[in-house]
């Protein structure tokens, strides 16, 4: 490891080193220009932003709902019994949320245009916005939202960039140039790719949806602002981390990171959210 590289307060107990060593400080991180570009998110969504290239990571999940036969992940009792061996952090942080867990709305269309809609508002904009698509379109179909069109779509509260960003979503579906039925099959970077061949959707709206809907479970949504803050929080005491070393703390939780991410995010904001 760069002797200029922080190690993190809970990493998995290490050997201690010989002697004594000077203290290390963490890497400057250049204040300017940072948030510049990206909307503020709500305190009880995400926290603050520190990318600018990074407009994605203030998108949010919507509130959760009662997903209709909502299961629970089949490795997650596996993971977190394994995550508290081998995390401090996390040994304290799991058993304090109970038997809430990750949710998979399940409808891939779905999963994807939520995402659109939480992408740089709060919480309850988001929410808000959601709820009067569904009014307009309630059978939640590629076919219903084209045919509803930009105008009326945005006119439901969505930027027009939003709207034409759901419109392309959709065609992509209704088209079947999107191999839905394969994704089950493909690997997380596959997807990855795929997706992100959709206007409006990026690495973190892909990653979202390998989370929410596919439900991998080894997922690190790096460009999260949320999961950045929280693992500053947590491992750091609320000192600035670069993505390295959010990388490093994360090593210690694979092949569980989507789990570890997901107990991340409830640190910052106890509701559970799905997409």
């Amino acid at each position: 490891m760069n002797a200029a590289v922080r190690k993190p307060k809970s990493a998995a107990v290490a050997p201690k080193p010989a002697g004594k060593t000077a203290a290390r400080q963490a890497p400057k991180v250049p204040a300017k220009g940072l948030a510049k570009d990206v909307a503020k998110v709500s305190a009880t969504a995400r926290g603050k932003a520190r990318k600018p290239d990074m407009p994605e990571a203030q998108a949010v999940p919507l509130p959760v709902e009662t997903v209709v036969d909502a299961v629970r992940p089949a490795y997650w009792d596996e993971a977190c019994a394994d995550l508290m061996k081998r995390d401090r952090i996390l040994r304290k942080m799991i058993p304090t949320y109970g038997p809430a867990h990750l949710v998979s709305r399940g409808d891939p269309f779905i999963t994807l245009a939520r995402s659109i809609v939480g992408q740089q508002i709060s919480v309850k904009a988001a929410q808000s916005v959601w709820e009067r698509l569904v009014t307009l379109c309630p059978r939640v179909t590629p076919a219903q939202f084209l045919k509803a069109g930009t105008e009326q779509l945005a006119g439901c509260g969505l930027s027009k960039r939003k709207a034409e960003y759901i419109t392309d979503l959709a065609e992509h579906f209704k088209a079947g140039t999107v191999h839905v039925k394969e994704w089950a099959g493909m690997d997380d970077e596959a997807v990855i790719a795929e997706l992100t061949q959709i206007r409006g959707i990026g690495r973190w709206t892909a990653e979202m949806f390998l989370m929410f809907n596919l439900m991998r479970p080894n997922v690190l949504p790096l460009d999260d602002v949320g999961l950045i803050n929280a693992i500053s929080t947590n491992y750091f005491s609320g000192e600035p981390v670069t993505r390295s070393e959010a990388r490093e703390v994360a090593a210690n939780w694979e092949p569980w990171r989507t789990v570890a991410t997901w107990y991340m995010w409830r640190s910052l904001d106890p509701l559970p959210v799905t997409y």
